[in-house]
């Protein structure tokens, strides 16, 4: 089906005449385009060599050229090539606009070709000069993998910034690559991996192709070695924040494309590591021998009898394997369903150019089972969990590539299960843009807005049984007994707002849940009743907007390794004093968790070349409309909402408050 122009599509405009080639902006209404669509141009300040007097006379009036009836004026004798893009940048239409002496009327007429488009070539003079996310080239530095303890270098050999970029053109249409579930794939295809793998790592560093250069590819955006185009003092930043699904996918097409390339295979697809589901939950054997094998995993786990922890606490389960098997799908659903409901909890915050762009605060994939299979994964025996436990090292392992393909598998389940109605619009978002090195070692220029679509991409998924959609949790105790319960329990506790820290569990009762100035401590559990603005909502309110648990001002000692679990109006067992709550995501009253690797940003070369250390605090945004329906508790005023820290890494932790905010369910 033919794209259709959106009220917010662009029209990019490349003019030649007596001022060489500009661009001209256009946006929103009133030149009627042949499709239907609506422009009103306006000059590019950006664009050189237009001279002052030239532009007072186009700007006198502001900056909108438009006679009524759909009759455009300009000033000059120009023609201009006209390309019409949606707002995901997708070509609708390419026009020749004429014009000549003011007041005349535009004549359009269609251009069939012009050679310069969708030529794969750099063609600067048809992009925007919008300030979105992209990393300067020229900025490449020393990060820490490990704040104030490690310091790596993963720039490439030559900076990027001396190659020439092409711009990244999709596919010509053709056979489907089709991605398969790594413990169904023969021996044929695993030989083909090893093979290609045997062969990148045989390569010189000075090829991008080499397996190190492509494992440090994951270095240099996730420890902070590239700093922003357009705010040299903030570095590029691919985890918790939205680009952490499109930018990892642009890496694995990329990392998949050099494999095909070096065995002569170009229909070769990269297997997904299948760990939602039960058959495939264990690390897949082709990754226990020869060129897939990685010293540096953890031993207990490399085992078909060592079932995958999607909930791992960095200590291994006393559930039996049936169990473990049922609380893996249960917090798929939670992560994938219920606390997936609209487009922030699930992709992350919207993290945009310059420090009041910033944001920090994962989606419910990246949180787990995305971090905490790294950990799985990662050796324990290490200081820092490398290398799959640990970002600057994650890449290294191939057992990475097959873990991020069913990331990206599961971004396109969600996206179908709401009906693409959730997919960002954002313009900062869609034309964001990263840098890869494809094939043919040449450096490419990609965009979020041309990864949207897998199969113009040349790939597909195969078809698999999706279990966790019937795993949906369970009260552990009925509501109605759980409340009476949780009445006795308030009873047993201070309720003073300033309770010192000790042993037992943590109580606050103020209204608007805030620990600040100084935050809590997550050394032990923390119980706080949280109010809730909006009590007994409508359908149409519910279904309009999600209620959300927000864990804010997350500080991170060192940036350590940190887990903890949320818990909503859970009943203690055993003793009052105890700080123990053992119950998994089988149960409703799980609402989720929070986990952070060892991330490594936060060192950075501002634009006088001085390192300087930042700092960020993370929000933790929880989708909680459901859970609270099924507790029974979605018209009471206040819920209880208790923080566990998890294998002693809260005393690396604080915490600002936990407040219920609103987010919108759909975009579009």
């Amino acid at each position: 089906m033919s794209p259709i122009l959106r009220k917010k599509g662009m029209v990019r405009i490349t003019y030649k005449g007596l001022h060489d080639q500009h661009i001209l902006l256009a946006k929103k209404t009133s030149l009627v385009l042949p499709n239907g669509g609506y422009v009103i141009p306006r000059l590019d300040q950006h664009s050189a060599g237009i001279s002052s007097a030239l532009y007072k006379e186009f700007d006198k009036d502001g900056d909108d050229l438009i006679e009524s009836d759909g009759k455009l004026a300009m000033l000059g004798q120009f023609m201009a090539l006209v390309l019409i893009v949606d707002a995901y940048g997708l070509l609708l239409s390419k026009l020749l606009l004429q014009w000549g002496k003011r007041e005349e009327i535009v004549n359009l007429h269609e251009v069939t070709e012009d050679p310069r488009i969708n030529s794969g070539q750099n063609h600067e003079e048809f992009d925007f000069d919008r300030r979105v996310i992209s990393p300067n080239l020229s900025s490449c530095h020393d990060s820490y993998a490990v704040p104030g303890e490690m310091m790596v270098n993963c720039c490439p050999p030559r900076p990027e910034s001396e190659e020439h970029v092409i711009d990244f053109v999709l596919p010509p249409p053709s056979t489907l690559r089709v991605r398969r579930p790594a413990h169904l794939v023969d021996d044929e295809y695993i030989a083909k991996l090893k093979k290609a793998v045997k062969i990148m790592k045989s390569l010189p560093y000075t090829d991008p192709r080499n397996w190190m250069r492509q494992a440090n590819m994951h270095c240099l955006y996730c420890t902070g070695s590239y700093n922003q185009k357009y705010s040299n003092s903030i570095e590029v930043d691919i985890h918790k924040t939205w680009y952490f699904f499109p930018w990892h996918r642009m890496m694995i097409y990329f990392h998949e494309k050099i494999i095909g390339s070096l065995i002569g295979d170009e229909d070769f697809a990269l297997p997904f590591w299948q760990w939602d589901a039960p058959e495939g939950m264990s690390m897949p054997s082709m990754y226990w021998e020869g060129a897939l094998v990685d010293t540096e995993r953890n031993p207990l786990h490399i085992s078909p009898n060592s079932i995958g922890d999607l909930n791992y606490q960095m200590t291994e389960s006393n559930l039996s394997r049936e169990e473990l098997v049922s609380s893996n799908l249960a917090f798929m659903y939670n992560q994938m369903v219920s606390g997936a409901t609209t487009s922030e909890l699930f992709m992350g915050c919207p993290f945009k150019v310059g420090e009041a762009g910033e944001c920090l605060g994962r989606g419910t994939i990246e949180a787990a089972p995305h971090n905490t299979m790294h950990s799985w994964v990662g050796k324990h025996a290490n200081r820092y969990n490398e290398n799959m436990g640990v970002f600057y090292s994650a890449a290294r392992d191939p057992t990475f590539y097959a873990h991020h393909a069913n990331i990206d598998r599961l971004w396109e389940v969600w996206r179908k299960m709401a009906n693409y109605k959730k997919d960002i619009v954002d313009p900062d978002w869609l034309n964001a843009y990263f840098y890869f090195h494809n094939e043919k070692s040449q450096l490419v220029r990609v965009s979020i807005h041309q990864i949207l679509n897998i199969t113009d991409m040349g790939y597909r998924y195969q078809d698999v049984d999706l279990p966790w959609l019937n795993a949906k949790p369970k009260p552990s105790m009925s509501p109605k007994i759980a409340r009476n319960r949780l009445k006795m329990n308030m009873k047993n506790f201070s309720t003073r707002a300033d309770q010192k820290l000790s042993n037992v569990l943590q109580l606050v009762t103020e209204k608007s849940s805030c620990f600040e100035p100084t935050g809590r401590t997550l050394h032990t559990n923390v119980r706080v009743r949280v109010y809730r603005p909006r009590k007994s909502r409508t359908k149409q309110e519910i279904e309009a907007e999600e209620e959300v648990l927000v864990v804010y001002g997350i500080d991170v000692k060192k940036d350590m390794y940190v887990k903890f679990d949320v818990y909503v109006n859970v009943v203690f067992s055993g003793s009052e004093r105890t700080s123990d709550i053992n119950l998994g995501p089988e149960s409703r009253e799980f609402a989720g968790t929070y986990v952070s690797l060892q991330h490594g940003v936060r060192k950075i070369m501002n634009e006088g070349d001085t390192m300087i250390k930042r700092k960020r605090k993370t929000n933790f945004n929880l989708g909680i409309s459901e859970l609270l329906k099924d507790l029974e508790a979605d018209e009471d005023d206040s819920i209880l909402v208790t923080l566990v820290p998890r294998n002693g890494s809260g005393v690396n932790t604080t915490v600002d408050g936990v407040r219920i905010d609103y987010l919108p369910r759909y975009t579009q």
